[in-house]
């Protein structure tokens, strides 16, 4: 079991009303909305009366259900999706989502003895710290991704707002009861924000889905077939890194012996960036849409690999969960990224065949792809 659901912030007997606050919630494409709502029905096992508010692309919902000693209701917003594209007109859909989250949260937050909320979507805690007052029960924060850093990030510079509203952030971050982290490293960017150590907790995501060992994968696209096969799965955004992969891969094809064949299951700027590079360099790949949870065992097991990647500047504020579904799958991992992230910690341990690649080392992403090649082709020969 993943430390998501063994751990828990509340206790049931002092603790029983509890507020979950994400983003998209299953069916809809989204981490954070999967792990919150599986921690919202572990704690209603437990015998919390759980309200979970958050996201979906559909109709509005609310309902609620017994589970075990438990009760859980759900309540769901309908939103349109993020526009990605804009960055003003994403500030204003994570702005007026946030409102409509805090509004449909803010009856059962005045009446609950905790309060859990994510990274997903940004700046929540803009809304909840300055109310803090009024809510009876402990605010904690799971802070998925590190926001504003991530947009800093992703700019490659900061600016005198950015930075105005970093110190905004950390003296709210200050204020607030507890906090999840979901690695190592994020355990320390967050310390170096002036939070105290003893208020910080590391509840790792673990994997959202149990590998029956008679589980049977997902037969390859015909496309696929007979070659070695390394996936991409999930989201594939502005955190994770495209041109070591875009250039090593060519390489691979160009230079080299061509063996591997990329899937890319995912959806992101950095997918769509991806599927431009090589159609334009008419290299072989395969792009399918993200699938649904209930898929994702048969996908995960249906590859050679898996690839996961995060450029070195995202180390610490972002931690890509997929990592732990990949590791599970029990299939052979490449990572493109930083010694310095908790992923390359993971896939050390898991003693999986294991290949990393630092960031910009394109020559050497194409020597990984052949020795993962070399090792597949050796352990079908065996």
């Amino acid at each position: 079991m993943s430390d998501l659901l063994s751990l828990s912030p509340f206790d049931p007997a002092s603790e029983p009303r509890i507020v979950i606050i994400a983003d998209w919630l299953p069916p809809d494409f989204g981490a954070v909305g999967q792990y919150m709502l599986m921690r919202a029905r572990s704690f209603a096992e437990r015998g919390h009366q759980v309200t979970l508010i958050g996201l979906t692309a559909g109709r509005g919902s609310r309902r609620s259900a017994r589970l075990g000693p438990g009760t859980l209701t759900e309540t769901r917003l309908s939103a349109q999706p993020v526009p990605r594209a804009s960055l003003p007109r994403r500030l204003l859909w994570t702005i007026w989502t946030d409102m409509r989250l805090v509004s449909a949260a803010f009856g059962p937050m005045r009446r609950a003895d905790g309060i859990l909320f994510t990274g997903s979507p940004p700046f929540l805690i803009h809304f909840l710290a300055p109310l803090k007052r009024l809510w009876r029960g402990r605010l904690v924060y799971r802070i998925t991704d590190f926001h504003p850093e991530c947009l800093i990030a992703a700019r490659e510079r900061s600016s005198l707002m950015l930075r105005a509203l970093l110190r905004l952030t950390n003296f709210w971050r200050r204020r607030v009861d507890g906090f999840e982290v979901l690695g190592d490293d994020q355990y320390r960017r967050l310390e170096a924000t002036g939070v105290a150590a003893e208020r910080i907790a590391l509840v790792r995501d673990g994997s959202p889905i149990d590998f029956a060992v008679d589980a049977p994968a997902d037969p390859l696209p015909a496309e696929l077939a007979g070659h070695c096969v390394l996936l991409y799965a999930g989201n594939y955004g502005i955190a994770h890194e495209v041109e070591t992969v875009a250039e090593g891969y060519r390489l691979h094809h160009r230079r080299g012996s061509g063996r591997v064949r990329l899937w890319l299951s995912a959806s992101g700027a950095g997918a769509e960036a991806l599927v431009g590079r090589f159609t334009d360099d008419r290299l072989p790949f395969h792009s399918t849409p993200p699938v649904p949870l209930e898929r994702l065992p048969g996908l995960l097991r249906s590859p050679d690999g898996h690839l996961v990647t995060l450029k070195d500047r995202f180390v610490g504020f972002v931690m890509p969960s997929k990592i732990y579904g990949c590791l599970a799958s029990k299939r052979p991992l490449i990572f493109v990224g930083s010694e310095e992230s908790d992923v390359d910690m993971l896939a050390r341990r898991s003693h999986l065949p294991y290949w990393r690649v630092a960031c910009a080392d394109a020559a050497g992403f194409a020597a990984a792809l052949e020795r993962f090649a070399d090792w597949i082709e050796k352990d079908d020969a065996a």
